[in-house]
């Protein structure tokens, strides 16, 4: 790698986390610790506003960002299919923002890289979920981030009909159904609903905090620790 492409990397990998050790940005780049403290003193004498110092790590100060990005033919390539697969799957406030989010970055690249990428012959043509779930999901997604319980009506697979109230964490795809995975205030418990088999969803004014045993993470954990 060229030091003009590792110091721009160098950047990209330090504006993209919180804090970054000098031993994890060596282990990304490839390169020793000693060339990662020469790098960054380099480009704190350029003007780049990177806060920290050697053994503690280091951080992007807000505001700083640079011109746009540009992809290898690769890169390029990736996106194209990424937004190709989850496009038809998204609900229907972030569908179309995908597809806007792509033509933009399309419409900066060199012609040579734009055509491999618009040429890249992979394709995701299952059934797309139906417009009421796309809906539900874009409901649930603003629930999400804005930490509003839920009032759901919802039929299982026994078609048994049960009204919950429910923290929303997190929408999961899985290959053919998407799925809310919440804290259900009926069972004290985590449970997991077919977002298409929601029979009435209603977002609650009242708002929850992350509590210890029943966050995203607590989940993902037991998650883990089940598999």
């Amino acid at each position: 790698m060229r030091r003009a492409d590792r110091l721009f990397e160098l950047v990209q990998l330090i504006r993209g986390r919180r804090l970054s050790t000098a031993a994890w940005l060596a282990a990304r780049l490839e390169v020793s610790e000693r060339t990662v403290y020469r790098d960054v003193a380099d480009l704190m004498a350029q003007g780049v506003p990177i806060d920290g110092e050697a053994g503690v790590g280091y951080r992007m100060r807000a505001g700083f960002d640079l011109p746009p990005l540009m992809f290898t033919q690769d890169e390029a390539r990736a996106l194209v299919a990424a937004i190709r697969i989850a496009q038809p799957r998204l609900d229907s406030g972030l569908a179309p923002q995908a597809e806007r989010a792509l033509s933009k970055i399309l419409a900066v690249l060199p012609p040579a890289v734009r055509a491999a990428a618009e040429s890249l012959a992979l394709f995701a043509p299952g059934a797309p979920a139906d417009l009421a779930t796309r809906d539900r999901l874009a409901v649930l997604r603003e629930a999400i981030e804005q930490r509003r319980k839920l009032r759901v009506r919802y039929r299982d697979l026994a078609d048994s009909e049960s009204t919950r109230v429910l923290r929303p964490l997190a929408c999961l795809y899985w290959d053919a159904n998407w799925t809310l995975a919440a804290w259900c205030e009926l069972r004290q418990d985590f449970r997991s609903f077919r977002v298409d088999r929601l029979l009435d969803l209603q977002v609650l004014d009242k708002r929850f905090r992350d509590e210890s045993g029943r966050s995203l993470t607590d989940l993902l954990r037991q998650h883990q620790v089940e598999t």
